[in-house]
């Protein structure tokens, strides 16, 4: 299977002489890779016991030569494989057949050791270098994981038990990334038990997940399903994710690093989805977002049994900006808070972070919303040197279960609302921020002035 239609296509594109209404928009076309190989060629052995790693590194570095002649394509026939961490290259196709599982070794000796991403300096968890994670892409183009529901398991469980006892010699690993690669394709498979991460695209342009199941139990901490960090012209549609922490998180670089490498998550449509998450937000923007985010485009999502629904975060020292999102169409079920805005979440990667930098979060427009059994409407809480602007909600209707008086909780925020139950706090019903609020009904799918 080959990309034929690159993801480069974006919000100037046209289909069949209409302007797209997203990224999604974009009718991908694929075909057969001329060259096709199987793991078992290389003399992987799936009996979910036999270490693969070599063999999954001989097989690409063989498929490798099919770059400039169409690219070729490594078949995982049913079985399980256990592996430690390998590389992809680029004009790659993975295939999964269905009862193909990948697992990720328990043996951390088995998983390389990397540097941290510069964005984040010194690094996430523990300072210092970081586990590789279990599938990764580096700098590599035309790459497509697909199958027919094959499965990536991660096995997290131990790393689990490591993070919570502080065991880990280094930062967690996650299930699949690519770093400063292009035209991704993800589709048709399962991921499950990721150490942290599921899918991570970092610096990375043109980046397609549709279609994929994700789960890690309840318990698992900071595990999280989709994280586009960094990356632009991403989209994720019809997949089910239920995390122990995030779902879906958007990211962009931790305080200094991340606003000294200056990348930002943009240009994202993330459309039919069920997430679910534990302990943390079913989608979330940040807290790490210092090189910016902006220009995301969400719509028909289905939310139910999550701590949070939809939470925007950051803090003082982190920089960079949340801005021009755009939220539709959401029904939400079993919601503790429904919304949240933080300017106080997260803590920072060392002490050389500068005080005076103040994100930016502004133009959000958050509507079509209905709830069911949620504990409490919203919470905006927002910096008092630098508030929150425009945060627009239109047609949003709550089922509220407490007999709290206070559905809402606001502060340091300002903002528009009409036809929105319960009534939400007077920040959020300034008539004078109804110019500066953002609509998603427009033909081409992105954000104007009303």
């Amino acid at each position: 299977v080959a990309l034929l239609l690159l993801l480069a296509l974006c919000n100037a594109i046209k289909i069949h002489g209409e302007e797209s209404n997203g990224l999604c928009d974009v009718n991908l076309t694929l075909r057969s890779r001329p060259h096709s190989v199987s793991i078992l060629e290389f003399g992987a052995v799936g009996d979910g016991k036999t270490l693969n790693t070599i063999a999954f590194q001989n097989a690409i570095f063989y498929l490798k030569s099919f770059a400039d002649k169409g690219g070729a394509q490594l078949y995982v026939p049913p079985g399980r494989w256990l592996t430690g961490s390998f590389n992809l290259t680029s004009h790659l196709t993975l295939f999964l057949e269905k009862g193909a599982v990948i697992l990720g070794s328990q043996d951390p000796s088995h998983w390389d050791i990397v540097e941290p991403l510069p964005s984040y300096g010194p690094g996430t968890e523990l300072p210092g270098k970081r586990y590789r994670s279990l599938v990764n892409g580096y700098m590599l183009r035309d790459v497509v994981i697909t199958g027919d529901n094959g499965t990536i398991d991660g096995q997290g469980s131990v790393w689990w038990e490591w993070f919570t006892s502080h065991s880990l010699n280094y930062s967690c690993p996650h299930l699949v990334e690519f770093v400063s690669s292009e035209s991704i394709l993800v589709s048709n498979i399962t991921f499950l038990n990721a150490p942290a991460y599921n899918m991570h695209p970092v610096y990375c342009s043109h980046v397609h997940i549709h279609h994929i199941t994700v789960y890690a139990p309840p318990g698992s901490p900071y595990t999280v399903g989709i994280v586009p960090d960094s990356s632009d012209n991403v989209c994720i549609e019809d997949c089910s994710i239920s995390m122990g922490y995030d779902a879906i998180a958007l990211k962009s670089g931790w305080d200094e690093y991340g606003i000294a490498y200056g990348r930002p998550t943009a240009n994202v449509h993330i459309r039919r989805v069920q997430l679910q998450s534990f302990s943390g937000s079913s989608l979330a923007f940040g807290s790490q977002m210092s090189g910016g985010i902006s220009d995301v485009q969400v719509q028909q999502l289905h939310l139910y049994d999550s701590l949070t629904g939809i939470e925007f975060r950051t803090t003082k020292g982190r920089g960079g900006y949340i801005k021009e999102i755009a939220i539709s169409d959401v029904d939400m079920l079993n919601i503790k808070t429904a919304f949240g805005a933080n300017g106080h979440f997260g803590s920072h990667p060392d002490d050389k972070f500068d005080p005076d930098a103040l994100p930016l979060v502004a133009k959000i427009t958050i509507q079509n919303i209905i709830g069911t059994n949620i504990s409490m409407a919203g919470n905006f809480t927002g910096i008092e040197e630098s508030p929150f602007t425009s945060i627009c909600l239109s047609n949003v209707s709550l089922s509220i279960n407490s007999a709290s008086s206070s559905p809402w909780q606001c502060s340091y925020v300002s903002g528009f609302s009409e036809s929105v139950l319960p009534e939400p706090c007077s920040e959020l019903n300034n008539p004078d921020a109804s110019s500066s609020c953002f609509s998603l009904l427009k033909p081409n799918g992105r954000a104007a002035v009303l």
